[in-house]
């Protein structure tokens, strides 16, 4: 039996994964609320294709607790924050869960860590929590690092075709939990050391947060100059070993907002390059925000709350709000003390922030200027309704006559 331990964005789906082919799973969160509803036959979010293996894995037996089981095997899928002044990764779900492991689990249980964590984090903070409760590690416990690698909105095919990386001490645990996720990952399996586990999902989401924070600049620069940044790259993709990517109102999930902060934090004097990169992601949120100003200022429109900003996900088709942009913008726009800014996105139904709207037509009919800061399919198969409002598209989405654009 595995026991994974966390039911989020990442515990979950992978939790299912296995259920479904075969696995005998027990998921296991202290949210008593997500596992009640869990235990109800619910999903806990909207994704393409989750109900249906939520479906095949109930068929086969998978149950949730608050509980930790006794049970060989154990797979931890917890957040892990960064401290905002120091960068560095906050690992203290992770080590409370192992803690909480080790009351339960039989000698030689085989602790899988899928937490997204810096480099050296398991040999900093993991493994001195083990030996400090008496275990000795290769021996009465295996410690294991196999980080998740998909994206929402397309979770259960990248869980079934990604490639994956196992970091474990010994050549024989890894292959252990190889063969554990082969029972689903159709994908390349490779089994290395932790710490390079640790270190290569740290870089590939540096690798694609210092190519984006490429195309946000040159938006930036772009927009100095009154020159169409959009045009410009699309004639440089035309060359064979050029591919510049498209800006946008910043980056917002967990992998790519906050990973390459983890080599800031630890290798401060080193990591220049991540460094401006990440600022400058971070700082799209307040130029999106400016440029609404110059357009209200532009079209004689004074008062903010006929301003609406479509899309409250990090991300088009998911309902995944972490480190979202369009939430960003909206926190920054309310320290300037004026009217809450509109917003809409039809993948919540719940309000998440002030003046939040639920039908898309009230949210049009009240608003002058629309924000695209998500493209939504919704919003790409209703352009023809934007048509007599000012359009702000961060997405490069929308071809209405007249359009702004970052």
């Amino acid at each position: 039996m595995v026991n994974v331990i966390g039911l989020g964005y990442i515990g979950l789906p992978t939790a299912l994964m296995l259920a479904a082919h075969g696995v005998e799973v027990v998921g296991t969160d202290y949210n008593k609320e997500l596992v009640a509803t869990l235990n109800a036959g619910k999903t806990t979010f909207k994704e393409q294709g989750i109900e249906e293996l939520f479906a095949t894995a109930l068929q086969k037996g998978i149950r949730f607790t608050t509980e930790y089981q006794i049970t060989d095997t154990y797979i931890i899928s917890v957040p892990t924050p960064y401290d905002k002044f120091s960068k560095k990764v906050d690992a203290c779900y992770v080590v409370a869960a192992v803690q909480s492991v080790m009351e339960v689990c039989p000698k030689g249980a085989t602790v899988v860590i899928e937490s997204t964590v810096s480099p050296g984090t398991i040999d900093k903070y993991v493994r001195p929590a083990v030996e400090k409760n008496g275990f000795t590690i290769g021996e009465d416990i295996h410690l294991v690092h196999a980080p998740e690698r998909i994206i929402p909105g397309n979770m259960v095919y990248e869980l079934l075709h990604n490639n994956r990386t196992i970091g474990a001490d010994s050549k024989q645990v890894g292959e252990k939990i190889r063969a554990l996720y082969a029972s689903f990952c159709q994908g390349q399996i490779v089994v290395t050391d932790i710490r390079t586990a640790e270190m290569t999902k740290v870089v590939e989401n540096t690798f694609r947060a210092v190519n984006i924070a490429f195309a946000n600049e040159l938006a930036k620069i772009c927009r100095h100059d009154n020159m169409d940044v959009y045009e410009i790259i699309r004639i440089c993709n035309m060359h064979p070993r050029v591919n510049i990517l498209q800006p946008g109102p910043g980056v917002g999930g967990h992998c790519i907002s906050v990973d390459p902060w983890f080599l800031v934090g630890d290798y401060p004097s080193l990591a220049k390059v991540i460094d401006e990169s990440m600022k400058t992601n971070d700082s799209m949120p307040d130029f999106v925000l400016n440029r609404i100003y110059e357009i209200m200022r532009e079209n004689n429109i004074t008062d903010i709350s006929r301003v609406g900003l479509y899309g409250l996900s990090y991300k088009e088709n998911v309902d995944d709000s972490r480190e979202s942009p369009t939430i960003q913008l909206i926190e920054n726009q309310q320290r300037h003390l004026a009217a809450p800014i509109k917003s809409y996105d039809p993948y919540f139904e719940q309000n998440i922030v002030p003046n939040q709207y639920h039908n898309f037509e009230e949210f049009l009919a009240d608003t002058d200027l629309v924000v695209i800061m998500v493209n939504h399919n919704q919003i790409k198969e209703n352009m023809d309704k934007l048509k007599g409002k000012i359009v702000f598209d961060t997405r490069n989405c929308c071809d209405l006559p007249g359009t702004y654009r970052l």
